[in-house]
């Protein structure tokens, strides 16, 4: 599958300022939480052949942010991601097929030191060139995770029945790139 007309190979950098790396967890079985982490660094290195791209992703898991002082604290702690011991969630692609208008980008996502499997149903948004003449494109991502196969088990039972805080996490990724210097 080749490369659309206006994209440049080459390795694209992360626009953190312009990218959300975002989840939605459910909370007590009622409503859903969701929070984001605001300090990432990826390269998405294009080749001609589109199937040939990699991406690769570092992010800090101390730049949490749920909107919530108290319970950022908490999932920064021991009890999730203990961002002492585990200051990175780190994510390295190992193939890209297109669906259509789509593409599965499937790759290793390490959290808490345990590396897994994932897929991820991701769209190209597409290339514009911004008012100071860089070349942007835009990717959105999503996927569902078990926290639990991470080693994220920490949960408290509550008193009506099932738990505080879902095994599945929901992850959507908005993010932009900016082209290699020409």
């Amino acid at each position: 599958m080749a490369l659309p007309a206006d994209v440049t190979t080459g390795t694209w950098t992360l626009d953190n300022s312009h990218s959300e790396i975002g989840f939605t967890v459910r909370h007590a079985g009622i409503s859903k939480v969701r929070g984001q982490f605001k300090d990432a660094v990826a390269t998405l290195d294009l080749a001609d052949n589109v199937a040939d791209s990699k991406i690769s992703a570092t992010i800090q898991t101390a730049s949490f942010d749920s909107g919530d002082v108290n319970r950022d604290g908490h999932v920064r702690g021991e009890d999730f991601f203990d961002v002492e011991t585990f200051p990175e969630i780190s994510f390295v692609s190992n193939g890209l097929v297109a669906k259509g208008n789509s593409y599965e980008l499937t790759g290793d996502l390490t959290i808490k030191g345990v590396t897994r499997p994932v897929s991820l149903e991701t769209e190209f948004n597409g290339v514009a060139v911004d008012p100071f003449g860089m070349t942007r494109a835009g990717v959105s991502a999503e996927t569902t995770i078990s926290r639990k196969d991470f080693g994220l088990t920490w949960n408290a039972i509550l008193d009506a029945g099932g738990v505080l805080v879902s095994d599945k996490v929901a992850i959507n990724l908005e993010l932009a790139f900016i082209a290699p210097a020409a």
